[in-house]
């Protein structure tokens, strides 16, 4: 979610100097396990939010290591990858190393060190190992659950006349209601931030199984997907009509995602959200200004009637060790401190976050969290986390040409399936 801003080498180069690299920290240094020191990039530690679960995990790791020091490194996450793709090329910086998962991870997968070795304790008690995985092999271990339900605003349903509890069922029913949302409370239909080409990947991964028969969804996930159907198709033409209907906020291609688009949720400026599940533009957050029996979790409204709507999640980021460090078996015992029951159970309570600890109970959470955990057993793998980075990338540049007219769905598809099968 949140993954691809590139930047030039000048400006890459200023942020590399401010943000710690160059030193223990940065590419050009030795890997911290060589001294007693373990190194840890990320752009989660910075957060107030994530800051009782850190020192959690580094209060576990140091019982069973009292003399080995960890210090963690926030990265700004719109630099993160480009800086540690400094890294890699490099073959030296931090030990342990967040990311998201999907293609993110197995695309630099050449660049970590497996961990099937240390982790199989852990593969019944924590879930989500898939997105992390690659030819067999596992190379993170989850910390969270990330899907992307379609959250809604009751009270605004309720001001135009709806049943807050009753959402639609179908598309044709979801533009309608809309219709009326918008002519009684002024307030759009859709919050949608694609500054950055992220909307399109919640906007596929959505309403995906809504859309898509289950053995094309299945197929999606397994490799085999055909761009040329009809119901893939189709996600992206309904992409570019809820625009062109007026279901988005205006100016969808000059808004952020994080955070001016929840920010529009959050106001009641838009009835509906495609968030997520976990850590930010979540349940927890939408919380802090919507009252949390007022914030409702729908299906995707169907599309096709051969679909079966479910929830899309996947392992949401998680904690790798980096092929150079010089004691993996050390930077291992980190990682699964980083997602120990306790550690994990108080980002749950702090931060929100679903996380792959499913013995963490979460039934004070609010109804919004009891639907979303409700409908995790009959989730599917996201349909954007199975496409590599290079794909996603170009998603989200063609994504902002239908918005703007400048291309067609059938060039849009024609140009994901060349990038998909060249891998």
């Amino acid at each position: 979610m949140k993954q691809r801003a590139l930047w030039s080498a000048v400006l890459v180069a200023g942020v590399m100097a401010t943000a710690g690299c160059g030193s223990a920290a940065g590419p050009g240094s030795p890997a911290g396990g060589a001294s007693g020191k373990l190194v840890v990039w990320d752009w989660k530690s910075g957060d107030a939010k994530a800051k009782g679960y850190v020192e959690k995990a580094k209060a576990d790791f140091t019982k069973n290591h009292p003399g080995v020091e960890v210090e963690f490194v926030a990265q700004p996450f719109e630099q993160y990858y480009t800086l540690l793709g400094t890294a890699i090329q490099s073959g030296k910086g931090p030990d342990v190393i967040l990311f998201n998962g999907g293609g993110q991870i197995r695309d630099r997968s050449d660049a970590l060190a497996p961990l099937d070795p240390y982790v199989a304790d852990d593969k019944k008690r924590l879930s989500g190992w898939d997105a992390f995985t690659k030819d067999g092999k596992t190379y993170a271990a989850p910390v969270t659950l990330q899907g992307h339900p379609l959250y809604y605003n009751k009270d605004l349903y309720q001001k135009a006349g709806l049943n807050p509890d009753s959402p639609a069922k179908t598309w044709a029913d979801f533009v309608k209601d809309c219709g009326v949302i918008t002519q009684k409370t002024g307030a759009k239909c859709l919050a949608l931030g694609n500054k950055e080409g992220y909307g399109i990947q919640f906007f596929l991964s959505a309403m995906g199984s809504a859309t898509l028969t289950a053995q094309e969804y299945d197929d999606w996930i397994a490799g085999k997907r055909n761009w040329t159907s009809a119901n893939v198709k189709r996600v992206f033409e309904l992409w570019k009509e809820a625009n062109d209907a007026g279901l988005n906020n205006d100016g969808v291609n000059s808004t952020a995602m994080f955070n001016d688009e929840f920010a529009l949720f959050q106001s009641a400026k838009a009835a509906n959200v495609i968030g997520l599940m976990s850590d930010v533009g979540h349940w927890k957050d939408f919380a802090d200004f919507i009252a949390p029996d007022k914030i409702g979790v729908m299906p995707a409204p169907v599309v096709n009637p051969a679909a079966t709507p479910s929830l899309p999640y996947d392992g949401g980021i998680g904690y790798a060790v980096a092929k150079w460090t010089k004691d993996p078996k050390l930077a291992a015992d980190l990682v699964r401190s980083l997602t120990s029951t306790d550690a994990l159970k108080t980002f749950y309570l702090d931060g929100g976050a679903i996380t792959s600890d499913t013995s963490i109970d979460v039934s004070a959470g609010g109804p919004s969290v009891k639907t979303i955990v409700s409908e995790v057993k009959a989730g599917k793998p996201a349909l954007h986390v199975a496409l590599s980075s290079k794909t996603l990338e170009l998603m989200g540049r063609l994504s902002q040409q239908l918005l703007s007219g400048s291309t067609t769905v059938d060039d849009v598809v024609q140009q994901l399936a060349a990038s998909d099968t060249a891998g």
